[in-house]
């Protein structure tokens, strides 16, 4: 993509339907005029009274509580310098989602027109009854170190610049670890550091509380060592001046335990990485290039230990880590501060979860066969859905034993409860799986590529690394379609149509006929199929010369399948066919079969349908609760409709003991646990949170995943084939651009899952040939 094309691809993003990336959302009811009298006059005055009464009671009856402020007055922009309020409003709308999407905290952004110390904390001030906790952000040093002390001292809700304290509590944590790893302690390993702005002094100061001495730190900025000599700095920086002689950068590598760079690319030589002590600690952490790139430290150093800040490398020191969710806890407590106690829990409850057993979804996420503390596994990943339930807890509890917390939480069962609950209403699972699908790409042929949304899918995917698209069409279409969309990349163009094609054409139309002779198809018609993109893309996955195929969004689906099936068919042993579509709803993740294929299965195929949507559950790494719905609830009807449910719960739990699924039951006890274990305790799906939904036919099926998915605006991928010999998967009619792309990635997961089992497969024919020798 050019550079163009990437500038109007974020200006659409942010402009495109609406303005900005969030909005303010009702959450009450508001449809009567009761529920409008209530929300605002008469009704709203008795709340009003009460906080009058009390100010604590603003906590209890509005958004105060769950509500945080992201401010600046834009004079330090990620990267982007001093560029005014106006112009930082994008990053702080980005920061709010960041909030909302990983701790589900609600977010105002406040772009103040100043750079007057006293103007802005007035300002901060003046507001602040509005809010449960500010976060400041993009604020230039030094100003940045005296409006957060001031804040911190004069207001009575948490304040935190992140800039500052996020980045100090994440490489802090990714210290600690590696220290470990090294078998070194902190209190005798000498530190360089290179940079001496907000976020380095922060680091600093917080590596000093955890035990460093600061007689064993070198602090570097643009001029050089920081010695008592210097007298163009302020006291921040002076804390950390070494009365000696100034030295190089490269001198103060000899020796050196730990680097740490807070600064500028490609300052730091293999040279000066072999100057280090054994096990260094490298965490060269500028954006976009590091202060020594990654491929050439780890080749430089076996022995090495390094951070980043990107994510395409092991242990990035990623902020996302530590803010959300340590405004979470400090919320939560409604703490009067967040201080260094609460820092401090937070960073050792970060260092601590890296040496716990990552569960499955996050290997799988993140394509690793096992995560395991270690060198290059020194912090958990962004992704890690242990995060919400680990820091906060540590964050509220040092609040309350440092004495800042005004609600001490009671029963920490409830609530992690409630904090687990917080992430059923985001997108997490989509980001896992798209970006477990770019640790290993697969070739996709997309067989309708002369349609528009189609192409901008593949743009994407290609671009994203998610997949290698091959694109199958009308040529001339297609390189006009990529022109309109400024797609200029060396892409794979197959047209089955035209001559230059013939050889691969008449190739697959020759294996097509050896394969359907017998069933009808003369050779003739082998070839006039060929000239049909469905047939000659089953035929590419089928003879190696793709991965995978998405298509259907310009066909009906009984159209597109037919070809899949005669020519890919189903993996051995499987007697039906199924999808399954997997749903993104406010509760989790929701899985629900048969939504296209099977009309009416019998207990058995109703079985078969379940166990492979379970299956595929755990392709995604989640662990199945399976729901088989009916209209009765265990045995309460004797109609054919409903023993057949029942039949197919038995063979389920005779063949596959090892899936948690239960049934005949209706949907509503299915999806609300408190109802479902009061009325039925028995059950094997009591206590649990069912996240899989089994119904006795396609009409119940496509019908529910269709009402849930236009009455909410619900994201659905899907269907998602189950049972394909090949990664074959084909979409609804007139699929969206987002919904093609998170198809491509399910394709690319399902490629590789399957490249897995006929590995594994083969080294156990290979097993067996060589016990046989022998």
């Amino acid at each position: 993509m050019s550079k163009d094309s990437k500038r109007r691809e974020a200006l659409v993003y942010h402009a495109k339907p609406t303005p900005g990336k969030i909005k303010v959302v009702p959450t009450k009811k508001y449809s009567s005029q009761r529920d409008l009298s209530l929300a605002y006059s008469p009704g709203v005055a008795e709340p009003c009274l009460e906080i009058a009464k009390d100010k604590a009671n603003v906590y209890k009856y509005t958004t105060k509580g769950n509500l945080v402020a992201v401010i600046t007055n834009g004079t330090a922009v990620l990267g982007l310098g001093d560029i005014g309020p106006e112009a930082s409003k994008p990053v702080m709308e980005g920061k709010g989602l960041l909030f909302k999407i990983f701790a589900d905290i609600d977010c105002f952004d406040i772009e103040i027109d100043t750079k007057n110390i006293e103007e802005f904390i007035q300002t901060v001030k003046n507001i602040s009854p509005t809010f449960g906790g500010i976060n400041l952000e993009d604020i230039k040093a030094p100003e940045a170190f005296e409006i957060e002390k001031r804040l911190k001292e004069e207001l009575d809700i948490p304040v935190m610049h992140d800039d500052q304290h996020g980045t100090a509590i994440i490489s802090s944590a990714a210290l600690l670890n590696a220290l470990e790893i090294a078998e070194k302690k902190i209190e005798d390993v000498k530190i360089v550091i290179s940079g001496a702005g907000s976020a380095a002094i922060s680091c600093t100061n917080l590596y000093a509380k955890l035990g460093a001495r600061k007689e064993n730190i070198l602090m570097f900025d643009v001029d050089g060592l920081i010695t008592t000599s210097r007298t163009d700095l302020g006291p921040e920086q002076m804390e950390f001046a070494r009365d000696m002689e100034p030295i190089t950068l490269k001198e103060a590598f000899k020796g050196a335990d730990v680097f740490l760079g807070l600064s500028v690319g490609n300052i730091v030589s293999p040279a000066m990485l072999m100057d280090m002590s054994d096990n260094p600690i490298v965490f060269a952490m500028a954006n976009p290039n590091p202060e020594i790139e990654y491929d050439t430290a780890v080749a430089t150093r076996e022995d090495l230990i390094m951070a980043t800040g990107r994510s395409d490398h092991p242990n990035q020191v990623n902020n996302v880590l530590g803010f959300p969710f340590i405004f979470r806890g400090a919320l939560d407590v409604r703490a009067s501060k967040i201080n260094e106690e609460m820092k401090l829990a937070a960073c050792h409850a970060i260092a601590q979860l890296a040496k716990e057993p990552v569960p499955e979804q996050v290997n799988i996420a993140y394509g690793e066969t096992k995560l395991n503390f270690g060198r290059e596994y020194i912090i958990p990943k962004p992704f890690d859905p242990r995060l919400i339930s680990t820091i906060p807890p540590a964050v509220a509890r040092a609040a309350m034993e440092s004495g800042v917390a005004m609600e001490p939480i009671q029963d920490w069962d409830k609530y992690e409860d409630q904090l687990l609950s917080r992430m059923g209403s985001d997108n997490k699972l989509i980001r896992l799986i798209l970006n477990r699908a770019r640790t290993n790409p697969k070739r996709i042929v997309f067989a309708e590529a002369d349609n528009l949304d189609v192409i901008k899918a593949a743009q994407i995917v290609h671009e994203d690394g998610i997949a290698i698209p091959i694109l199958l069409g009308r040529r001339d279409v297609i390189e006009e379609l990529m022109t309109e969309i400024d797609w200029d990349d060396n892409i794979l163009i197959i047209d089955p149509k035209s001559d230059e094609e013939k050889p691969r054409k008449d190739r697959y139309a020759n294996e097509l006929w050896q394969m359907r002779s017998r069933k009808g198809v003369t050779e003739f018609d082998a070839g006039k199929l060929m000239r049909q993109r469905n047939y000659f893309a089953a035929m590419m996955v089928k003879l190696g010369d793709a991965d995978a195929v998405i298509t259907g969004v310009a066909q009906s689906f009984p159209i597109s399948v037919k070809p899949m099936m005669e020519i890919i068919g189903k993996s051995p042993g499987v007697q039906k066919v199924a999808t399954t579509n997997l749903m993104i709803t406010e509760r989790g993740p929701m899985f629900i079969s048969d939504t296209s294929i099977n009309i009416n299965p019998d207990a058995t195929e109703l079985a078969k349908i379940a166990q492979m949507t379970a299956r595929t559950a755990r392709m995604f790494g989640i662990d199945p609760a399976v729901a088989m719905i009916s209209y009765a609830n265990f045995g309460s009807s004797d109609h054919p409709h409903a023993r057949k449910v029942t039949e197919a719960v038995n063979y389920l739990h005779r063949y596959y003991p090892d899936i948690t699924v239960d049934g005949e039951i209706q949907a509503d006890f299915a999806l609300n646990p408190e109802l479902l274990k009061k009325k039925f305790p028995f059950s094997k799906l009591a206590g649990k949170k069912v996240n899989t939904l089994v119904f006795p036919n396609l009409e119940s099926a496509n019908s529910t995943y269709k009402l849930i998915k236009e009455l909410y605006n619900t994201d659905s991928i899907g269907p998602i084939m189950m049972g394909m010999q090949k990664p074959v998967h084909i979409l609804q009619l007139n699929a969206s651009v987002d919904e093609i792309v998170n198809m491509a990635a399910v394709a690319v997961i399902d490629a590789q899952q399957k490249e897995k089992h006929e590995q594994k497969r083969e080294q156990a024919a290979r097993n067996s040939t060589n016990q046989g020798v022998f």
